[in-house]
């Protein structure tokens, strides 16, 4: 007999999301229009067999992380952004926790990753144009250890 769920499936919109960086708290610390690079890869090694030339081995390596990427408008004087320059421009690099939770229309989580030992490694202001009528954007990039998703 197939399992059959008591409740119809639930598929969450993408677009309700707050970023937590442990240790840094202000009003729009967490506060993002675009969150990417939550994501891993099993890499592949292939080994020749020697006499057998009609396959190859292919062995799993250890999970490659990308990185994550985070984009906002331009905060004045942020946390997070004096944690990045000093990582960038100093080199001295404090790794943070990074907590991404997926939010339901009365803003409970319904889902959340945790990024460990996570540190800036790139800082991008968006290009400053006269002729357009656009906020400054900033892009914080985070390399980090690894992720789990928390529930």
């Amino acid at each position: 007999m197939a399992y059959v769920p008591k409740t119809p499936p639930f598929f969450p919109a993408a677009f309700s999301f707050k970023v937590n960086v442990v240790g840094i708290t202000g009003v729009y610390e967490g506060s993002f229009q675009e969150v990417t690079g939550i994501g891993a890869k099993l890499g592949v090694e292939t080994i020749k067999e020697g006499g057998e030339n009609r396959f190859e081995h292919r062995l799993p390596n250890p999970v490659k992380y990308d990185n994550l990427i985070l984009k906002r408008g331009m905060v004045l004087n942020s946390g997070l952004i004096l944690w990045a320059k000093s990582s960038i421009e100093y080199f001295n690099f404090i790794t943070k926790t990074v907590i991404v939770n997926l939010l339901d229309e009365t803003g409970a989580p319904i889902a959340s990753w945790s990024f460990n030992a996570a540190y800036p490694v790139a800082l991008k202001i968006s290009d400053l144009k006269a002729q357009d009528n656009a906020i400054v954007i900033e892009t914080l990039e985070l390399s980090y250890s690894y992720f789990t998703r928390i529930f």
